[in-house]
């Protein structure tokens, strides 16, 4: 009888583990994927040529970003955040790391939307952030859905090209102000983001 009672109380005890188990909170989703899935589809709006020596920044532990891999080129790629609902990915020249530097900081520390770029250009004209005379920038964006992880292919994102010419401005370049289909056209003339903005249907 005693024997029975052990065996009804491990099993009780089973039960009750298995229990537990099942109302323990799933884990959270959204997790980062590897880094080299991570690498592989941030290195993906540049040329061909300038995708392997490119410097990588990716979301890898806990989400914060890190650096995931070196680079050799003048390139730096950031990968795909985990935290947003978009599938987005951008490299940039490296002459333009403190001002992109600067932004991921503000926003870090709660600022958002437009004041981003306030702080960044008044220390921009307080001397205290330095921008090249120009630089590139490269960027994929579409929706989260369209990157397959297994084969690293993405789908359905549209393509983007950027130069920065800081302070220039639609009279100084000859570029209009208004976007241009098929056409380049200047986004943020006179400030320190001033730059061309180019569409991959261009003829």
């Amino acid at each position: 009888m005693e024997r029975k009672s052990v065996h009804r109380a491990v099993a009780m005890l089973l039960v009750a583990a298995g229990a537990a188990r099942a109302q323990a909170p799933a884990p959270a989703t959204g997790a980062a994927p590897t880094p080299d899935q991570q690498i592989a589809a941030a290195v993906l709006p540049l040329p061909t040529e300038l995708r392997a020596g490119a410097r990588v920044l990716g979301y890898w532990p806990d989400k914060k970003l890190v650096q995931l891999r070196p680079g050799t080129n003048a390139m730096t790629c950031l990968a795909d955040d985990p935290g947003d609902e978009r599938f987005h990915v951008a490299c940039y020249h490296d002459g333009l790391e403190p001002f992109m530097l600067r932004g991921r900081q503000l926003r870090a520390a709660g600022v958002k939307g437009a004041a981003v770029d306030s702080a960044r250009f008044a220390e921009v004209k307080a001397g205290k952030l330095k921008m090249p005379a120009q630089g590139t920038l490269y960027s994929l964006t579409g929706k989260a859905a369209g990157w397959n992880l297994a084969t690293g292919a993405v789908t359905g994102a549209s393509r983007l090209y950027v130069v920065y010419i800081p302070f220039a401005t639609d009279a100084s370049t000859g570029l209009s102000a208004q976007p241009q289909p098929g056409g380049p056209w200047i986004m943020f003339p006179g400030t320190a983001k001033a730059h061309i903005m180019f569409t991959p249907d261009m003829r």
